[in-house]
């Protein structure tokens, strides 16, 4: 299975903390989702090793902002993608906005 480049929009949501958002962070789409899982699960037959909670490597951009992380897989299925407090400001990104986002799978 090569790496792939995967694109979806979705809302940023937020953490918020007493006062303030502490962090944001995207759902990926059921589809976008699916892939991923395809790609985790080959990659860990490939290596004969599961990454950190299941997490897969990317490189995400949304704009002109692009920076490395990695997904992380939630009980229901669905992946869940940090985005750095420094990406919603160069962005200009508000909480509940939908944003496109590009994923290149490491």
């Amino acid at each position: 299975m090569s790496r792939a480049t995967l694109t979806f929009t979705a809302p940023l949501l937020g953490w918020t903390g007493d006062s303030d958002m502490l962090a944001t962070y995207c759902v990926l789409p059921e589809a976008t989702a699916k892939q991923v899982a395809a790609y985790e699960i080959h990659q860990r037959i490939l290596t004969g090793k599961r990454r950190g909670f299941g997490s897969v490597k990317v490189e995400a951009s949304i704009g002109e902002s692009c920076w490395q992380t990695s997904l992380f897989p939630q009980k229901d299925g669905t992946w869940f993608l940090p985005v750095k407090a420094a990406v919603r400001r160069a962005e200009g990104l508000a909480e509940g906005e939908p944003v496109s986002v590009t994923l290149q799978l490491l």
